[in-house]
């Protein structure tokens, strides 16, 4: 039986306290009363025991058990550490959050479950059932949000790294940075999540620099509503030179991962599934991104890399493998295709197979500008490469492709409407602003 005196033991084991902060030897809390498993709230003992802490700085160590308690705040210089998948906070009663950092440095909080319990948060936008704000260089890892009624981790203005936890069953969102710099968020796994799972997001458009890597991410569901806010694996908005790499991310209401506005960000070596609506999607006032080494098997649109009427322009969709696209028609940014560009963009070396409508979709009306697409081999799509030849699109470049069981191989278009013949035998004059050259059809 655990005595009262073993239940909350200040550590400062080597590699979990801060380099910079000196040893100590194991020291005991006194005659705490608190207590593991006891089925009432705790809060003030524990947050005495934390502030205590405080004046000298330390790790608070949570054994196993169940903790009861709410509006936790940790001051800088106090870390939390528990026994990884069996130490869990659970929130008492509807409160503002569960537990809340400010302005600190180098804190750990590592192998602790925080449970809201589906009790009610504050209902803002940014409720959460973990906050931090102002904190440098924090470190949460080993660790379970689950069961909040809004958010589960809130980052404002932060730096560190968010790894190897588990994230469930939030209403809102798993984790939303804003206004963060530098962060990595890696190695995590999040699921059943009710609006969106990782948010990057500025709240004016700046560099942001955030790592987004090697997560799992699946059951996003959209149950804010809306055509796209909601339902994103990984959702950057604002945020400059994002990188979302290597992640799994599947089953989606909307994308697996969508950039709204940020300039020079990287989505590569992403392996997405079963998507609802644009599997990549680059959309709005973006400048710079580049699209490769994907692989998207499900999606109503594979990748979608528009909107050169708000000034979004300059990408690189390279090396990426995009199958079984099957959607609503009839809407100009979310049919059956397989790739779809507008304005100063290279779309090279990409397989596309059995999409519903189209394989490379090249511009949209009078947006189409300096696009090349070379090196692509498209199977199994009713169009294989349709480029705008609307008044006003210029500037197309589609050579070298190989083009498998297409009815229409490739052809001119204006919005829906197919208005030349098929292009890839030469027999159609083309207008000087394109080049159609050395494709190959396989009928």
């Amino acid at each position: 039986m655990i005595s009262r005196r073993s239940l909350f033991t200040i550590a400062s084991a080597a590699g979990f306290v801060a380099a910079a902060q000196p040893a100590k030897a194991l020291q005991l809390i006194g005659n705490s009363g608190i207590a593991s498993n006891a089925g009432f709230d705790q809060s003030r003992k524990i947050q005495h025991a934390i502030n205590r802490l405080a004046r000298t700085g330390g790790v608070l160590y949570l054994p196993a058990g169940i903790y009861i308690a709410n509006q936790l705040k940790l001051p800088a210089g106090v870390q939390l550490k528990g026994d990884t998948g069996q130490t869990r906070i659970v929130l008492g009663r509807s409160a503002d959050y569960l537990l809340k950092m400010e302005n600190s440095k180098n804190t750990v909080i590592d192998g602790i479950i925080f449970d809201g319990n589906n009790r009610l948060l504050q209902r803002s936008g940014r409720a959460a059932l973990v906050t931090a704000q102002n904190c440098k260089d924090l470190m949460i890892k080993n660790c379970g949000i689950t069961n909040s009624a809004a958010n589960g981790l809130f980052l404002r203005k932060c730096s560190g790294h968010i790894s190897t936890s588990n994230f469930s069953n939030c209403l809102s969102s798993a984790i939303y940075s804003l206004d963060s710099k530098a962060l990595d968020i890696s190695f995590n796994n999040i699921h059943d999540i009710g609006d969106n799972g990782i948010l990057v997001w500025q709240s004016e458009k700046r560099e942001d620099g955030s790592r987004v890597h090697d997560n799992t991410i699946s059951r996003i569901f959209a149950k804010s509503g809306g055509d796209g806010p909601y339902g994103n694996g990984v959702f950057i908005w604002k945020a400059g030179s994002v990188s979302v790499s290597n992640n799994r991310i599947s089953d989606c209401e909307f994308s697996a991962i969508r950039d709204n506005s940020g300039n020079n960000v990287t989505m590569t070596g992403n392996n997405c599934a079963r998507l609802g609506e644009v599997a990549l999607y680059v959309e709005f006032a973006f400048d710079g991104a580049i699209v490769s080494d994907n692989l998207v098997d499900g999606a109503s649109l594979g990748v979608s890399i528009t909107n050169f009427n708000d000034g979004g322009r300059l990408a690189i969709c390279a090396n990426n493998v995009i199958r079984n696209i099957n959607g609503p028609k009839g809407m100009a940014d979310n049919q059956s295709v397989g790739i779809a560009v507008e304005a100063d963009t290279i779309v090279t070396g990409n397989i596309v197979e059995n999409a519903d409508q189209c394989g490379i979709w090249l511009g949209w009306g009078r947006y189409l500008r300096d696009v090349s697409a070379t090196g692509n081999v498209v199977r199994n799509c009713p169009i294989g490469i349709s480029l705008s030849m609307a008044k006003g699109a210029r500037n197309c470049l589609v050579a070298n492709n190989i083009i498998r069981a297409a009815k229409y191989p490739i052809v001119g278009m204006d919005h829906q409407k197919i208005v030349t013949g098929d292009l890839s035998r030469g027999r159609n004059k083309v207008p000087s602003q394109f080049t159609i050259t050395g494709n190959q059809v396989n009928r």
